[in-house]
């Protein structure tokens, strides 16, 4: 069995995030760039199903611009055996992405692919999701854990939902997105690293793919949330009742 995981080169979820002074967007210059997060840990599952002697071969992919090179590297460097550049613009959107990572399915034939639920710098929550539908496959989404049946044609999956957890059953081929407990990531030994280098990275065009990648969406612009004001504390409930009616009465549209 072959796993895809989709990878995103993202903002560094431990660096501030500054807006350029037009408002236009998120200021990436001169600031330090990772996988995301989410991505992580579904590179981290597919190289233990590899391990586990479920999947034979982890295929990465990343679409954006020339840079995404080193993002893939360090997926390399985790365990994954050959990686995918879908060259071209870094704002791809989500339709788009799914639209070309349907056309690298088609190339790869995998049988299972893991999406991270969410990428952080956007939070949009929908590239796994329209994947599955692109390609009529089964989908299980926010996974917290994932058991391949024995004869590999099923996948066990937990998921988190507002109640508690849910089990499902799901026949491959299929997209899983992956949630924050699902695992915790490896660190990339430098041995490993050192081998990334060596591995193959393949780059494709995005405009070869045949795929309508047109923007849907028009980013009219970017701004800080509001500083949140700072709270008092209260010696007891008649006085905390006191400045709550003081509050509403002041905020009485």
């Amino acid at each position: 069995m072959k796993i895809l995981v989709p990878i995103k080169r993202v903002l560094d979820y431990n660096i501030k995030v500054r807006i350029n002074s037009d408002g236009s967007d998120v200021d990436l210059a001169n600031v330090k760039m990772a996988m995301n997060p989410f991505d992580e840990i579904a590179v981290e599952e597919a190289v233990k199903l590899k391990e586990a002697g479920v999947a034979a071969e982890v295929v990465v992919v990343s679409c954006g611009s020339n840079v995404c090179q080193e993002t893939l590297r360090s997926a390399l460097a985790l365990g994954a055996d050959r990686a995918i550049l879908v060259e071209g613009t870094d704002n791809f959107q989500p339709l788009s992405i799914a639209k070309l990572l349907s056309a690298i399915v088609d190339r790869e034939q995998p049988a299972l692919v893991i999406c991270g639920k969410q990428a952080i710098d956007d939070d949009s929550n929908q590239t796994g999701q329209m994947l599955a539908a692109l390609r009529g496959w089964s989908q299980a989404c926010f996974a917290s854990r994932i058991v391949a049946s024995d004869d590999r044609k099923s996948l066990t999956v937990t998921r988190e939902i507002d109640g508690g957890l849910e089990n499902l059953i799901i026949q491959l081929p299929a997209v899983v997105t992956a949630d924050l407990r699902l695992n915790v990531p490896r660190y990339a030994s430098l041995p490993n690293i050192m081998k990334a280098k060596k591995k193959p990275l393949e780059v494709i065009a995005a405009q070869s793919l045949g795929v309508d990648i047109r923007p849907h969406i028009e980013l009219l612009g970017v701004t800080t949330p509001p500083v949140r004001q700072a709270g008092i504390r209260v010696p007891d409930v008649t006085m905390l009742v006191h400045h709550l009616r003081k509050y509403l009465k002041a905020n009485a549209s």
